[in-house]
């Protein structure tokens, strides 16, 4: 079996959800390839030939290896001014080497003009034309020529982010034109999210052989006839090329529970998509870590769940790593403790992501956020003084605010700004599907048979050029918040926003 993570994706760390795969099967001595075409097919673009025609891509390009020598490095502390040149420029021999009609290709997206990777047909169109992607030389010639595994057996793709979808399906397309017989499973958070839409019928049949929702390891077990197919196993990372990531020194991705323990809030997908709440348990999950990191040494451990528990903050207090770490988190009454965010700095904590959405207490209450801002101003402080950085996430235009709640976020940011390192801005979206939607006029929001989300008619107003309007022209003009958005590293985001922070271990 061959299992694949396509482009296009941040290439700054391997894809844990193929390294989970791989622990749950490969102990069984089952035949595997593990490929991670995101970053193999980026490297292979970048270092092929570009048509230079102006001077910055001619200076991009001459500057590629010591750009990339830069971002590996692990010798000094980044600065973002050089930072920023040093992405920017990759970014640019990128987007030169990949250039094509209609498609823009960067750091972190992939887009088509002429393709949709919310229309079925146009992804079916991609397959039957794989020839028209700009990695098909690389698939093609150096990808599947290479994996007897895919040809002989099964081809496992996974699929999570849009910027993957028109990829992922011309590589299916090319693979099942090569060999009929191939078997080819489809999995990932994004085909999780188009199979819990209400009335899912599967669009791809004689493509696409399994479609898989949710985590995969129980699937792959029971495919291959592996007992205990529901027992945890310890992820694998060395069947990745760990020093070739856009990082300075791999940085391990680990998951200790799938979904979210609050669940609450209004408008969720997890709730609308029925995604139950699976935690490891805390020994479980300090366990696998203390040996993933005794084996590779890594500069940092990146929490992916949707929100560390308290129990799990608790545990790694008790028991820290042997590594930096950082991960997203709920702000509870545990962060009014000062005590409790120095243990978190102890156990190797270096950056907190904190969702707020609102500097509102009425908007948060109305979407059920369970978050007070009185709890939030003392946390915040809290964990500044901890020596722990913050990267804090706030959304506009939800169905309870207007103009008026919207400028208490922007007054709620300026009040702290001291205690922010970095700010995410988004402006909300409404998911297709799910009870909190309703009661709510909703209509289309892209045009598309597998689009996630809808639009709606804003109760106070508040459309989206409004709200985009305001966060462009009076949120991001404040001189305190600019200062703040400065700091944010292009591309890779909060990715990499661990080795910004001044005392920092990562």
């Amino acid at each position: 079996m061959i299992l694949i993570h396509p482009p296009l994706s941040k290439s700054c760390e391997p894809p844990a959800g193929i390294a989970r795969l791989a622990g749950a099967i490969d102990s069984e001595r089952i035949p595997l390839s593990v490929v991670d075409a995101n970053l193999d097919g980026i490297l292979r673009a970048i270092n092929g030939p570009v048509e230079a025609t102006d001077t910055w891509t001619r200076r991009a390009k001459r500057n590629l290896q010591s750009n990339l020598d830069y971002l590996r490095s692990g010798k000094h502390a980044w600065d973002i001014s050089r930072y920023t040149r040093a992405v920017m420029d990759i970014h640019r021999v990128l987007g030169k080497s990949l250039e094509s009609a209609g498609i823009r290709v960067s750091l972190s997206d992939y887009q088509d003009e002429n393709l949709s990777p919310i229309k079925s047909s146009d992804l079916i169109r991609a397959a039957e034309e794989p020839e028209k992607n700009p990695f098909y030389p690389y698939f093609q010639h150096w990808l599947f020529p290479q994996s007897s595994a895919a040809h002989d057996g099964y081809a496992g793709f996974s699929l999570n982010f849009l910027s993957q979808a028109l990829t992922v399906f011309s590589m299916m397309g090319y693979l099942k034109k090569e060999n009929s017989d191939a078997k080819i499973i489809l999995g990932g958070g994004l085909v999780t999210s188009w199979m819990k839409r209400p009335g899912w019928r599967n669009p791809f049949g004689g493509l696409v052989d399994a479609m898989v929702a949710g985590p995969g390891e129980a699937y792959l077990r029971t495919l291959f006839g592996i007992k205990d197919c529901e027992m945890h196993r310890r992820p694998r990372y060395d069947l990745f090329p760990l020093r070739h990531y856009l990082s300075p020194g791999f940085i391990l991705p680990y998951s200790a529970s799938s979904g979210c323990y609050w669940r609450k809030c209004l408008f969720c997908p997890e709730k609308a998509e029925g995604n139950p709440y699976r935690p490891l348990s805390v020994d479980c999950v300090q366990d696998d870590l203390a040996a993933l990191i005794e084996m590779h040494r890594p500069v940092l451990v990146h929490f992916l769940d949707n929100a560390m528990s308290p129990s799990m903050l608790k545990g790694l207090i008790a028991r820290p790593l042997n590594a930096p770490w950082y991960g997203f988190v709920r702000m509870t009454d545990h962060f009014k403790d000062p005590d409790f965010c120095v243990g978190l700095k102890r156990s190797g904590c270096v950056l907190l992501k904190i969702g707020i959405e609102s500097g509102d207490q009425r908007v948060l209450d109305d979407l059920q956020k369970g978050i007070d801002l009185e709890t939030v101003s003392v946390s915040l402080k809290n964990i500044k003084n901890a020596g722990i950085g913050t990267y804090l996430y706030f959304l506009f235009g939800t169905p309870p605010e207007g103009p008026l709640e919207a400028r208490h976020t922007m007054d709620f940011v300026k009040r702290h700004s001291n205690a922010i390192d970095f700010l995410n801005l988004a402006i909300f979206n409404m998911p297709a599907h799910g009870p909190d939607v309703e009661r709510l006029n909703a209509h289309k929001f892209y045009e598309g048979d597998l689009s996630l989300y809808s639009s709606i008619e804003h109760p106070k107003g508040w459309n989206r050029d409004k709200v985009r309007f305001f966060m462009d022209n009076e949120f991001k003009t404040d001189p305190a918040i600019k200062n703040i958005i400065r700091r944010n590293p292009p591309f890779f985001t909060s990715n990499h926003a661990a080795f910004f922070l001044k005392g920092s271990d990562a």
